[in-house]
């Protein structure tokens, strides 16, 4: 079980590394976008769109990897006053009946709306802004995608915690 929580971690752990280029990248496309709009007084529809772009695909992508760290929103109302193994009892059941299901739904209801935006070539209906929509709609079903397999990390990583005799 250990192999496959290290194996799942080191994906998360990966992602992570790469989505953190794409929050450089931002960066650096919105400080051009900045100069450009107010000193040179101008700005072009596809520099806003990659802005929106690279936003969500970091917001996407970047799920599983908050999720790994504790850093995703949380109601602590009673988990915070859990002992160890109420809180991963909290986090099992909660892995199994709610993120994996919603991980399911999203992730087959998304592929099929990138699906369908790939088929028809969908692009930017503004003038002047990107093609390839479909890519950040199938980054939609990849988000979802890392964020289960973290869910399902942290899911083997309770089970561990219930069955621990010296907790």
């Amino acid at each position: 079980m250990q192999k496959i929580i290290n194996f799942l971690d080191k994906i998360g752990e990966k992602i992570g590394v790469l989505v953190s280029w794409i929050a450089a990248l931002l960066a650096v496309v919105i400080g051009l976008d900045v100069i450009a709009r107010y000193i040179f007084k101008f700005t072009y529809v596809w520099i806003i769109e990659i802005e929106i772009y690279l936003f969500g695909m970091l917001f996407l992508l970047a799920s599983g990897y908050t999720f790994k760290y504790g850093k995703h929103v949380r109601v602590d109302v009673f988990y915070n006053k859990l002992s160890k193994k109420g809180k991963a009892w909290v986090d099992l059941l909660g892995g199994a009946f709610l993120l994996i299901p919603w991980c399911y739904v999203v992730i087959v209801s998304s592929w099929y709306y990138g699906l369908s935006s790939f088929m028809i070539g969908e692009s930017s209906p503004q003038p002047g802004g990107l093609p390839a929509l479909y890519v950040l709609k199938f980054c939609i079903t990849l988000g979802f995608v890392f964020l289960s397999l973290q869910g399902l990390s942290n899911m083997l990583k309770s089970i561990q915690t219930i069955f621990n005799k010296d907790q």
